[in-house]
């Protein structure tokens, strides 16, 4: 028997059905959930990020939620030191850890650590911000894409702070960003860790999405955003996130409200192919199919889970 404490990951793109499935496993075998998302750590940020209301959540503890102010910085390693303590305690409670969410990069750094790159540069990360401001993120990203392409494909145009980071590994050190990531890592020690996957057909995922992103606005995204703008500078996170950056440009005049829409939706629907394709990189993740009725797809992955705690 391995002394390693288990850990059970629930993964997938954005609308896939992955949170509501783990609360229900979580509830089923006394266990926490953790969770792994890069926006749903800020405070207020609820609608957009599809943050689970508290009275779905079954009594089941959640972690790693609301940690953070929207207009201060959380990085990959903020989330490891934290959610790696969350997931210590629970095991010491004599309890399960879920680990639940699409957010690769911080899964990685929670399991298999963080590379040692490059120190920042704040004279390069300076010069590249210039750039951003006077031609916008996408030249930057045009950049990226010439000296990193993977590392282009995986980071959304919109997403200015890993651009940067990405840019700078290269130009301070002359290796892309997956050289780095290939190198020893601080890895979790201690835990083994059984990942289950949500996957369906694209068409079935892309529309689930846009009826996400239709609820999100028609159960109050827009005042949602109204209320961070009274509380935040424009240059927080929070601004920058898909959706929340629609509706400011929808606040500010510069779209209609079915422009905001529609732009939101291709956005999600980008960001989850992103998803998909970095997880589809984990040759250790048990993929289960997304269509099933909710009954059968919890009665698979429980049968997952039981196997493996056995």
């Amino acid at each position: 028997m391995s002394r390693e404490n288990p850990g059970i990951v629930i993964l997938g793109p954005t609308a896939s059905g992955k949170t509501h499935l783990a609360v229900s496993l979580a509830f089923q075998f006394q266990g926490e959930v953790v969770s792994c998302d890069a926006l749903q750590v800020y405070k207020h940020m609820n609608i957009g990020t599809a943050k689970i209301l508290p009275s779905l959540r079954q009594g089941v503890p959640h972690h790693m939620l609301d940690v953070q102010e929207p207009d201060r910085d959380f990085s990959a390693g903020d989330y490891q030191r934290l959610a790696r303590k969350s997931v210590q305690e629970i095991h010491a409670r004599g309890r399960l850890p879920f680990v639940v969410g699409g957010t690769g990069f911080y899964l990685r750094a929670l399991i298999d650590g963080l590379f040692e790159g490059p120190a920042r540069s704040e004279e390069l990360r300076a010069r590249m911000r210039k750039i951003v401001a006077r031609k916008g993120s996408r030249r930057l990203h045009d950049m990226l894409r010439r000296i990193d392409p993977i590392s282009a494909d995986r980071i959304a145009e919109s997403d200015t702070e890993r651009i940067i980071r990405a840019c700078e590994v290269y130009l301070v050190s002359g290796e892309p960003m997956a050289w780095w990531q290939q190198q020893p890592r601080d890895a979790f020690r201690g835990c083994r860790w059984l990942k289950i996957g949500i996957e369906m057909p694209r068409d079935q995922l892309y529309q689930r999405i846009e009826q996400r992103v239709d609820a999100m606005f028609q159960s109050g995204l827009v005042e949602e955003v109204k209320g961070l703008m009274e509380m935040y500078p424009k240059t927080s996170h929070a601004f920058k996130a898909i959706g929340y950056r629609q509706v400011v440009a929808l606040l500010d005049g510069q779209c209609s409200w079915d422009q905001a829409v529609e732009e939101t939706k291709k956005e999600s629907r980008h960001y989850a192919k992103r998803q998909l394709t970095w997880f589809r990189a984990d040759p250790a993740i048990v993929w289960l199919d997304g269509r099933l009725e909710f009954s059968a797809l919890q009665d698979k992955a429980a049968h997952l889970i039981k196997e493996f705690l056995a």
